[in-house]
């Protein structure tokens, strides 16, 4: 553990020296005062959610520090576990409401929604404070769980998970920004790496726990009882917090700030503060221009249907403005410029794009090819798809490790990404019906291995990049072009399972099973329903194998970019850089 003991308030620095180990024997000159009260109390010119934060970890103990990391890992559990769950049950739930192909509509729709609120959530960070902003989120996945334990039709189910996907991703990135908070950046690999552990425990629990709730119990009590469970495992962290930061004003080490504002300044302020009109036309934007890619197939016209093309026009329209505003009128932008110009933040970011267009091109329909094609169980199908989960656990501990002892982490990229094309390139072979499931393992161990790094470094990319005022900003960006990717997959993912499963399925099913057609593309019940080895079982087989093909070939094409982006990160030495103030990992 790096520390710096608790500071005093600046009056005390010339009567108490020897409270700041490590410094200065003697301060004799303006310059050697400067140095200690930029390492012992919070900076001046930060904003007051930082400086609330640095002036926690410059009072709590070891106690407090390891308390908070435990917490952290308990909610990353609690992530996993909710995350193994929900996502095992998701393809039943809208073939409840038949419309299984719908997965990646409710998936575009909830991402970029995702995507648009980071901006003002990392506002929020630097404004209110960590601890504040930990509790809207977790609130808001609160409210997304209990919405999909008790909706009733799809329309409802699509609304949870906008509040779900925005309540958790924003959950887990709050925890993320704390843990760079509470880590130096020679251990901040490691530090990730450790949070993110439990997922090694929920690869094998999660898929049997999501087959027992819907075999045994029902679906909707996987989202009820973590409705119940998130609360209690959230509430330690914000308590530490809370509680820290009291001790840090009983100690003078920070003032609360007083605003003299009147109810229309302080909304007007707080508009400005977190550019409302710019998460507006973000939002807005991303929807409507990605949700024609999977809606086209349907519309009376196909691509010539004019609410197709106006959404198209509108959607693009939007975001140019969101650009423009973002430069030229936002009175906060998101981020100062010389950072959106960052060739390692613009690499990092393009690498995240660039990895979840890829992976999300092929993962939507992953479990259900999985039960349908390779016969298995939903807990079988559960534990094949978290293989990644499984080995990036280990993996990423020693990553980390790698990292914290040379210091340097743009290497491990030029390995990471060969790995990562080498697996997806040979799943185009290997993802058809009448292969062994182990040759898809094989595949995922390779995807693992080089996904698992790739996400690790492209965080401490665009964290070294910065400095500790805009942690919260890069890694809302990193975020945000995290999921715009995951949407954009998922439009690609879509657009290809509509133009490609129904025609296949058309092609191969026998004659009197024609009339069946819209039922069997739209359940994946109805598919299950047909005895293996059947002449529809095997046509059913077939088409997934087409549309599998298909997706595979287009995540692999694109990630061949990523072979670019990784040149312009630079070759940081993160042990020699310095971030964090107080007692930090």
């Amino acid at each position: 553990m790096d520390s710096i003991a608790a500071a005093q308030p600046d009056t005390q620095i010339s009567q108490e020296p020897k409270r700041y180990p490590n410094t200065f024997d003697a301060i004799d000159d303006d310059d050697a005062v400067r140095k200690v009260e930029e390492a012992t109390t919070p900076s001046r010119d930060a904003q007051q959610g930082v400086r609330n934060v640095e002036a926690v970890t410059l009072t709590w103990t070891k106690t407090s520090l390891t308390l908070a990391f435990i917490c952290m890992w308990m909610l990353y559990l609690t992530n996993a576990f909710q995350a193994s769950i929900t996502n095992n049950l998701t393809p039943y739930i809208t073939s409840g409401f038949e419309e299984h192909s719908l997965l990646t509509v409710i998936y575009i729709v909830s991402n970029s929604m995702a995507a648009a609120v980071y901006i003002p959530t990392a506002k929020l960070l630097d404004l209110w404070g960590r601890a504040e902003g930990f509790l809207v989120m977790v609130s808001l996945a609160t409210i997304g769980l209990i919405l999909m334990a008790v909706c009733r039709n799809l329309s409802t189910f699509c609304a949870a998970q906008v509040f779900y996907t925005i309540g958790f991703g924003g959950m887990t990135y709050c925890v993320d920004v704390i843990t760079a908070d509470s880590s130096s950046l020679k251990h901040r690999g490691l530090a990730f790496a450790f949070t993110s552990s439990p997922y090694m425990i929920s690869a094998f629990a999660g898929p049997k726990a999501a087959e027992g709730f819907y075999e045994k119990i029902s679906w909707r009590w996987g989202f009820g009882c973590f409705a119940i469970i998130l609360p209690f495992v959230a509430a330690p962290l914000f308590i530490i917090l809370k509680l820290n930061l009291r001790k840090a004003k009983r100690e003078g080490v920070i003032a609360r700030e007083s605003a003299n504002r009147t109810l229309l300044q302080s909304v007007i302020f707080y508009l400005r503060e977190f550019d409302a009109p710019g998460a507006f036309l973000l939002a807005s934007g991303l929807v409507i221009f990605l949700l024609p890619f999977t809606l086209a197939d349907s519309a009376p016209s196909g691509w010539s249907t004019g609410y197709i093309i106006a959404m198209l026009v509108v959607g693009f329209v939007l975001l140019v403005v969101f650009g423009l505003h973002e430069r030229y009128t936002a009175q906060k932008p998101f981020l100062p410029f010389n950072l959106l110009t960052s060739r390692s933040i613009v690499g990092a970011c393009l690498l995240s794009f660039t990895y979840q267009i890829s992976y999300y091109a092929w993962n939507s329909y992953f479990t259900s090819f999985l039960q349908v094609v390779s016969n298995l169980t939903i807990a079988q199908a559960g534990y094949v798809s978290s293989t990644f989960d499984v080995l990036s656990g280990v993996l990423l501990l020693l990553v980390g490790l790698v990292i914290s002892k040379t210091g340097y982490f743009r290497w491990l990229l030029f390995i990471a990404v060969p790995i990562y094309i080498l697996g997806q390139g040979l799943m185009i072979y290997f993802r058809q019906p009448n292969t062994s499931v182990g040759y898809l393992v094989m595949c995922q161990v390779f995807i693992a291995i080089g996904g698992s790094v790739i996400i690790l470094c492209e965080q401490i990319a665009v964290m070294a990049s910065a400095d500790h005022q805009h942690i919260a900003s890069v890694l809302a960006l990193l975020n945000i072009s995290g999921w715009l990717g995951g949407a954009v997959g998922n439009t690609i993912s879509g657009a290809i399972w509509t133009n490609s499963f129904p025609q296949a399925l058309a092609r191969f099913l026998p004659e009197e099973e024609q009339v069946n057609l819209e039922d069997i593309y739209g359940s994946l019940d109805v598919q299950l329903s047909y005895e293996k080895g059947s002449l529809a079982r095997v046509a059913i087989e077939e088409a997934y194998g087409v549309a599998q093909k298909r997706m595979l070939i287009a995540g692999t094409t694109i990630m061949g970019l990523t072979l670019v982006w990784i040149v312009l990160i630079k070759n940081y030495n993160v042990s020699k850089m310095h971030q964090t103030k107080g007692r930090v990992f």
